[in-house]
């Protein structure tokens, strides 16, 4: 390693598609990225699952590639990575089970059988912070290996949820975090500030390290010459909203838009309420254990498979779409000539009801997929604003850079100043800014997140 090498923090950031470790210079610009997309593999019963051989594999060699570098000194390791995902070791600290997938459907009689024994979906629900969403409650996984797999339960010493697995990998520790665990998992019990008497009762407790500060050191050792600090690693949803977190003090709500469009409101404390569980709302909770209520539409999707409906009709390329301007004058045609649609229950949007033939260009049908996502964004994201004195809205991710979106989402929040917000690997960059106090020896800059504000049909940088 060179005397004057820049000294930087690593972060891996393990996307369920695209795996990436960043080094972010004491100025948090990205210096080097390195990022990788694994095949998957399936479970026993073959459902499809992350290969966890192979991403143990590409964290350990990506972490000694880093290290090895003389052009960087690598003084610190931080790791997010997406929920709802746990990883089960034996004592030796082997894996004993497929990293399961959150959307591998839930057995029936097992919902069943857990929510009468603990007091019903709604109450349960609500002291969790959790709507009933089967796999994608961790914990239910867990109780699920419990009754069906009696001998692998008996030989997990260790259930890491995934950051905490990346961070096992890079320190030998194991723990526990609170954005992990406090995130739809049906493990935390919110007004009580603890587990849930469940996961005592369930002896599942034992199955947990303990808690370890999310924004601690969790060890600190010699690779290649560098004296590397290692955290305990953090949810991704929780880490992205970090940067806003250290640059607004004002009460804003974030959405947060990909394939899920999730409207994170810090400033609501209100407890979740039988109508917002009902509607898909939740709590998550910060890195300081404050809790934020969520809201989440399948917005994400609901454009991916609704804009390719458009363009095979116009016969244009997949991502036309991104060619496409707002048009005031457009969007008042088609409320003059809007027909009432009820929604179907199990869609997003009434647009999948939509005849394309009433569309003379692929621009009009367009324009009407996007005022149809966002009226339903309006009651998501109202479902978290409602009684708080929310004085911005934040939109980071694809929909961000969707002007008709955004122009719409401006006209609705008329009260509100809504911006478009862009920041450089916003999850990797809550992580490394979650340990900035251990590494990095100057002051966070003021100029992270770049805005647009977009009100009364005029956008400004």
């Amino acid at each position: 390693m060179l005397s004057n090498a820049e000294p930087v923090i690593a972060i891996f950031d393990i996307g369920k598609t695209n795996k990436k470790v960043f080094l972010f210079n004491e100025a948090y610009e990205v210096v080097f990225e390195k990022s990788s997309t694994l095949p998957e593999t399936t479970d026993e019963d073959g459902y499809p699952c992350e290969n966890l051989a192979l991403l143990t594999e590409w964290v350990k060699n990506a972490f000694q590639e880093i290290a090895a570098m003389n052009t960087f000194n690598v003084v610190a390791a931080n790791c997010t990575a997406y929920g709802a995902s746990l990883v089960h070791l034996d004592k030796n600290g082997e894996p004993v089970t497929p990293l399961y997938n959150y959307l591998k459907p839930y057995p029936e009689a097992l919902t069943k059988k857990f929510y009468s024994k603990y007091g019903g979906e709604i109450l349960f629900s609500m002291h969790t912070a959790s709507p009933v969403l089967g796999s994608l409650n961790s914990g239910m996984q867990l109780y699920r290996i419990k009754n069906e797999q009696k001998a692998i339960f008996k030989r997990i010493d260790k259930s890491l949820h995934l950051p905490q697995y990346i961070s096992y990998l890079l320190s030998g520790k194991t723990y526990a975090e609170i954005t992990s665990i406090g995130c739809h998992t049906n493990l935390w019990n919110f007004p009580q500030n603890n587990y849930h008497e469940w996961v005592f009762r369930e002896h599942v407790i034992n199955k947990f390290p303990p808690i370890f500060a999310s924004d601690g050191v969790v060890s600190e050792q010699s690779v290649f010459g560098h004296q590397i600090k290692t955290g305990v690693g953090l949810h991704d949803s929780s880490s992205a909203l970090i940067p806003y977190l250290t640059h607004f003090r004002e009460p804003f709500i974030l959405i947060s838009t990909g394939t899920w469009a999730i409207s994170l409101n810090p400033f609501n404390n209100d407890p979740l309420t039988v109508e917002e569980l009902q509607q898909d709302c939740l709590c998550f909770l910060t890195y300081h254990r404050k809790p934020v209520k969520a809201s989440r539409l399948f917005a994400g999707y609901e454009h991916e498979q609704q804009a390719k409906r458009i363009s095979d009709h116009f016969n244009k390329a997949p991502d036309y779409y991104k060619t496409v301007i707002y048009n005031p004058g457009m969007v008042a045609s088609l409320r003059q000539a809007s027909e009432t649609l009820v929604k179907d229950s199990a869609s997003i949007t009434v647009f999948p009801q939509r005849n394309l033939n009433r569309f003379g260009s692929y621009e009009e049908a367009y324009h009407q997929l996007i005022m149809d996502i966002v009226s339903r964004q309006i009651k998501a994201t109202g479902l978290v604003l409602d009684g708080t004195s929310v004085k911005r809205i934040f939109v980071d991710g694809g929909f961000g850079k969707n002007t008709i979106f955004m122009h719409l989402l401006a006209e609705a929040f008329p009260d509100i100043e809504v911006y478009a917000a862009s920041i450089a690997q916003a999850t990797a960059l809550g992580a490394a800014l979650a340990f900035h106090a251990h590494w990095n020896r100057k002051p966070i800059p003021a100029n992270i997140v770049k805005l647009k504000y977009y009100k009364n049909n005029i956008a400004r940088s």
